[in-house]
């Protein structure tokens, strides 16, 4: 047995809870990563994981050799690209997920400009609004809007994004346009709800002018947990909403949204890029976060940037979506 294939194989049981899990990022079978740890085991003479038909939990040993692992582990990555001999261009696979109006808007279009900086660099994207377990995945890091509360996780604050409020020109010619937020909760207004894959029926949005606020998500008759839909149920005409200026950008330069109540504004909603706190940050992670921060930053300061500009190679832009959308 290669002792640091047990190891690194050790590291993801303990990471993912499961063997099954735990086997696919490491390109291995299930019956291969057991051995491994069976073999680590004997070698040792202690017993790391404590096995059941449904979950994998580490022992009070395991625990201990799993943090002095890790540790290790990382110290030799360090070593290994640290050598004065050694390329210094950030390589290898990196798992992110990211929203989907994030990707489809902001980073997808300007992965060209990624990869001709960072060529060896493997993104492995996923593109969701739901939750995504980091350790349990095996996901580098994540882009996400809103408070990040998990104290797993090391959370970089990249962006506030500035949120407005927006209708389709065919829900104003049928349900007229309001003049104050507070008509929103009389018919025949409604607003679609962005219901919030991670934090159960939704978040809580109001609209200030001085002293005034007033709620935002009152009365609503489609509730959506994915940010491109939410965007398409708006352009549909199904109700009023709020997005953050990058996904509506578009929309408003072709007619396809007017926006509403001009004087009045909703809290900025911060974007973080988060990942593990029992990790390093690898040259390839710290590579891709400063490209991000940078990817918003480009795009804050383009904001006339016209719609057909999203659909071309560019160089980094800026601004995500609200809570995780």
């Amino acid at each position: 047995m290669d002792r640091f294939d047990g190891m690194r194989a050790f590291v993801r049981v303990v990471e993912a809870g499961s063997f099954t899990k735990a086997a696919q990022p490491l390109d291995m079978s299930r019956a291969t990563v057991t051995q491994l740890i069976q073999q680590l085991e004997a070698r040792l003479r202690v017993r790391l994981l404590h096995r059941t038909t449904r979950k994998v939990n580490v022992t009070e040993d395991g625990a201990i050799y799993y943090e002095r692992v890790v540790r290790m582990l990382a110290d030799l990555e360090e070593l290994e690209t640290g050598l004065p001999n050694t390329s210094t261009v950030p390589s290898g696979q990196l798992r992110v997920d990211v929203p989907g109006p994030f990707a489809t808007m902001l980073l997808v279009p300007a992965l060209p400009a990624f990869y001709a900086r960072y060529p060896d660099i493997q993104l492995d994207l996923g593109v969701s609004d739901r939750m995504v377990d980091l350790i349990g995945d095996n996901v580098d890091c994540v882009v996400r809007g809103g408070a990040i509360t998990d104290q797993s996780l090391v959370a970089r604050h990249v962006a506030d994004l500035q949120l407005r409020v927006y209708a389709a020109p065919a829900y104003l010619a049928r349900a007229g346009v309001p003049t104050h937020p507070a008509q929103l909760r009389e018919p025949p207004h409604h607003v679609v709800r962005f219901r919030g894959a991670r934090a159960g029926p939704g978040f809580a949005y109001e609209l200030r002018r001085g002293d005034d606020s007033v709620p935002l998500d009152t009365r609503h008759m489609l509730a959506i947990d994915d940010g491109n839909a939410f965007l398409v149920a708006a352009l549909a005409g199904l109700g009023i909403v709020w997005l953050p200026d990058y996904m509506a950008r578009a929309a408003v330069a072709n007619g396809g949204l007017v926006r509403l109540f001009e004087g009045w504004e909703i809290a900025p909603m911060p974007l973080y890029v988060a990942y593990p706190s029992n990790r390093r940050v690898s040259r390839k992670l710290r590579a891709f976060i400063d490209w991000v921060v940078e990817l918003i930053a480009a795009d804050a300061a383009e904001p006339a940037r016209l719609s057909g500009s999203l659909n071309t190679a560019r160089r980094p832009a800026r601004h995500p979506t609200p809570s995780r959308r």
